[in-house]
């Protein structure tokens, strides 16, 4: 199964957005066992959004590793450090759990 992430983030503070996740959070995840599929920055209507994709084992899985990374002690460091020096870099958050189709995407 997959998880599609999708943050509003800010134009004013995007670089420290994509600093915070590229030296901090990629690391982190990976650490509580991530797997990050592929990561992209789009604009939709509201603007600019940073958008990820995760693939997991199973539903436990992911729940189990969400609640880890949110507890690390480590993340709620640097979060609340950059919240507090460059404002929120996240504004709404939309989260997207896909589960593959019995059929194929194209017929063989």
């Amino acid at each position: 199964m997959h998880q599609l992430r999708i943050y509003q983030i800010f134009d004013h503070n995007k670089a420290e957005f994509h600093a915070r996740f590229r030296d901090h959070v990629v690391r982190i995840m990976r650490r509580h066992a991530f797997d990050i599929a592929g990561m992209w920055e789009a604009r939709g209507e509201g603007g600019p959004e940073f958008v990820y994709l995760l693939h997991w084992p199973d539903e436990a899985s992911m729940a189990a590793r969400w609640a880890d990374f949110m507890a690390d002690e480590e993340w709620s460091r640097i979060r609340a450090e950059t919240t507090a020096r460059h404002g929120d870099l996240v504004g709404r958050i939309e989260n997207r759990v896909m589960c593959r189709t019995p059929y194929p995407a194209s017929p063989a």
